[in-house]
This record gives C-alpha cells, sequence and structure tokens, in this order.
C-alpha cells in the first residue's frame, strides 16, 4: 500500500521539474541575441540613460522618497490588483519625476522609463506603457545590476509589462557617490 501512495508522489514531482524545466527553456527560446545594429542603440541608450540618472529632479525625488515609506503596506500582490487609473498608481507618473519620465520616454527607441529606490520599489514612471508590471523589483537582476553599474541583459526578449521585444537596461542614481536608485528602461527592438 505504501508503495501504491508513493509512487503518485514521485510522478508528481518528476512532472513538476519537467514543467519547470519547460517552461525554462521556452523563455530561453524566445529570447533573442543583439543584432550590432541595436546594440548600437542599446549603447546609445545607456549613455542617455547616464546622464537622466543624474539630473537634479530624478536624485531630489529619489532623495524625497527615502523619506517616505512608500505606500503603506504595498506589495506586488496589491500593486497587481490596482487599475492604471487607481490613484496610487497615476500619482507615480504624475509626479515631478514621472513627467519628466515621460518626456524623455517619447519617441521611439524606450518602451519605459521607471525609477526606483534603492530598494527596488517604483518612485515614478513614464505613463506611455502603462502601469509598471511589478511594483517593487529588488531581487531582480535589472536592479540588482543596474544598482551596480549601468547594465543591459543583452538579449531580446518580451518585455513583461507590454511583451513588445526589447532589451532591458537600467543605471544607478548616484548621489554624493552612493546609489540611492536605479533608473530602469526598455529599448525597443523592433
Amino acid at each position: 500500500m505504501k508503495a501504491m501512495t508513493f509512487l503518485p508522489d514521485i510522478s508528481n514531482t518528476v512532472l513538476s521539474i519537467f514543467l519547470g524545466t519547460a517552461l525554462f527553456y521556452i523563455n530561453v527560446a524566445q529570447a533573442d541575441t543583439v543584432s550590432p545594429k541595436l546594440q548600437a542603440k542599446v549603447d546609445q541608450c545607456k549613455k542617455q540613460l547616464v546622464e537622466w540618472a543624474a539630473t537634479p529632479l530624478i536624485v531630489t525625488e529619489l532623495k524625497k522618497s527615502s523619506k517616505k515609506v512608500g505606500f503603506s503596506g504595498m506589495n506586488n500582490l496589491k500593486w497587481d490588483e490596482l487599475s492604471d487609473t487607481n490613484p496610487a498608481v497615476t500619482a507615480l507618473s504624475q509626479n515631478a519625476a514621472g513627467k519628466q519620465l515621460a518626456i524623455w520616454a517619447e519617441g521611439k527607441l524606450l518602451e519605459k522609463l521607471i525609477l526606483r529606490d534603492e530598494k527596488g520599489t517604483i518612485v515614478a514612471f513614464s505613463y506611455q506603457s502603462g502601469k509598471p508590471l511589478i511594483y517593487n523589483i529588488g531581487n531582480r537582476i535589472t536592479f540588482l545590476s543596474g544598482l551596480k553599474s549601468t547594465w543591459d541583459e543583452g538579449i531580446v526578449k518580451p518585455d513583461p509589462t507590454t511583451q513588445r521585444n526589447s532589451v532591458q537596461i537600467s543605471t544607478p542614481v548616484m548621489d554624493n557617490g552612493k546609489a540611492i536608485g536605479v533608473l530602469h528602461a526598455a529599448v525597443l527592438a523592433e
């Protein structure tokens, strides 16, 4: 009798491993390498991102946000439940930094611009691509690598928010030699 109850456990484990592996390879298969032409565009956007991150308005907004705790009790699950028109969401695209990011994001190079504090929480975003999918990305490579230096993912894949093919880039926002946040963007591959 024990063998019969043990077998379904093994089958579920094997099935879970198989499905997890399949999903990993599907995501990898969806990613494309960056062409030299696109890499030139990515490099241009990275330089621009560094300049924008040094803008006094961006530094000031991040410093102000560090004095706030953010939205009380907000997490990724609660953020996901908010509509694009929720006042908590629109406040982040309509603050001074959000309005500036929207101006910078106009055009055909960038899909989105998001300003995040030193913990990975949204401080401001450009409204063009809608509400960012994730409120806090503090444990993701886009944020962690961007906090250390100017970074690009080096692959083309669907953006998590917009599903348009892009290359993720990010750079630290510095204040007196210390990274106080990250400016994150998606460079369109189309």
